[in-house]
């Protein structure tokens, strides 16, 4: 399982993953900075990747029907910033190994986490 981390998540959470042994890269490692999230998508999902995003379109189940995707770990802290996220990252992986997501739109707040399956 290989994760994408979005532009919008910290590059340390790709860091963090590796650390955890989950083969993780950038998007803007991987050149893919600024592109439209149709392009985007597209690319990742042609190479079976999971996405890390704080992106909300990406947990929309009408465009991305769970089970149709590699998989979406949608990170939704209430407060802006690098902080936030990183600690829901952290709760995420606390609680569940990445790969039992794969197929799912998984969306993690500090309320808790959800996973829509197939």
């Amino acid at each position: 399982m290989h994760i994408k981390v979005d532009e919008d998540i910290p590059p340390i959470a790709a860091i963090w993953l590796q650390e955890r042994n989950y083969e993780a890269s950038t998007v803007v490692s991987q050149g893919m900075g600024g592109w439209k999230d149709d392009s985007l998508w597209q690319t990742i999902q042609a190479d079976q990747q999971f996405l890390l995003t704080a992106d909300k379109g990406f947990g929309d189940i009408r465009i991305y029907p769970p089970g149709s995707h590699a998989g979406v770990l949608l990170l939704r802290p209430d407060e802006d910033g690098i902080r936030p996220i990183l600690n829901l990252l952290k709760m995420v992986l606390a609680q569940v190994d990445l790969a039992q997501l794969t197929g799912a739109i998984a969306v993690a707040t500090p309320r808790g986490l959800r996973i829509r399956r197939a």
